[in-house]
């Protein structure tokens, strides 16, 4: 296994020079001419000129790339055009709020939805099933503004169930007063697609060839469900929270937004919001490090889940 980490870490490297690269051109080609960004409309083309030469604009292409790996190498993206922050501290002081968020989240929705899919296939066919199947679809074609809209009104506002918004500096108040609310409404919207399709996992692996015959061998339903139908369903359902992850974070952007978390969600709008470059770029590399990341710790799961996988 130890040479297939490497190996993989390996092959990171030149997946990430092409991720380096397609944000360069992206930048420099569409992004516009960051001395005018930073400039704005009352400047004149001495300060302008200043700009690009402090920031390495009036620099070769080849200078500026190389400039731009080395920022990724050191992780040192310089500051944020809007607050001035260093842009590698503005993550580290920004990050904790979206983890205390997101991994609860991860966790409750996918031993939830994995547990709802279980229950559903094993009373599949019956009215029960057909009945959480049309609230679902039903609960799938509402968005996420009215959930939290109407999460904070009737929860938050009329009940007083928990703060509309807020944040503190302590791990075990966020936990437990103000991240509640959030996971709960982030709950609510993906509940229904998730358990739609880890019951579809679980109904696809109970038509194979060995659970046929596990039945013909006299072991129970209830033993084949759990002990041999869970255990194989778990590698799609492994490929799908994995693959989910950097789409999780980016659902995390509207719940940070409307909560008033201070996370990397809100703090990647606002540098949308305000062409805010290098929290953007620093974003885009980020993101495409984890996505490559997160794919690994997968494949190593599907050894743990299943011995007979082989990593090659």
């Amino acid at each position: 296994m130890g040479a297939y980490v490497l190996r993989r870490l390996w092959q990171m490297v030149p997946t990430l020079l092409g991720v380096i690269l397609l944000v360069f051109f992206l930048f420099n080609w569409v992004g516009g001419d960051p001395a005018y960004v930073l400039a704005g409309l009352f400047s004149n083309d001495a300060q302008i000129e200043a700009i690009r030469r402090e920031l390495g604009l009036d620099q070769p292409l080849w200078v500026q790339l190389w400039i731009f790996i080395k920022q990724v190498v050191t992780f040192d993206f310089g500051n944020s055009w809007t607050s001035g922050e260093s842009v590698s501290s503005l993550f580290l002081s920004r990050l904790p709020a979206t983890i205390t968020l997101l991994l609860p989240l991860l966790v409750i929705e996918t031993l939830l939805c994995l547990a709802l899919a279980v229950w559903l296939a094993w009373v599949r066919g019956g009215l029960v099933d057909r009945v959480t199947m049309v609230v679902f679809t039903t609960a799938m074609s509402i968005s996420i503004l009215v959930f939290i809209i109407l999460g904070q009104y009737v929860l938050a506002y009329r009940w007083g169930l928990f703060p509309v918004q807020g944040w503190s500096d302590d791990l075990w108040t966020n936990l437990t007063r103000y991240a509640p609310l959030p996971i709960l409404l982030g709950l609510l919207v993906s509940i229904a697609p998730n358990t739609r399709l880890f019951r579809s996992f679980v109904i696809e692996e109970m038509g194979q060839e060995y659970v046929r015959t596990a039945y013909a061998k006299g072991l129970s339903r209830r033993r084949v469900l759990f002990v041999h139908v869970l255990r194989n369903s778990m590698i799609p359902v492994i490929t799908f929270v994995v693959a989910n992850l950097p789409a999780l974070l980016l659902g995390s952007f509207l719940l940070e937004r409307f909560f008033g978390i201070p996370g990397m969600g809100r703090e990647i709008i606002l540098a949308v919001e305000r062409s805010d470059f290098p929290v953007i770029k620093a974003t885009t590399i980020y993101l495409a490090i984890a996505t490559m990341i997160f794919n690994l710790i997968g494949d190593l799961l599907y050894q743990v889940t299943d011995p007979r996988v082989v990593l090659k």
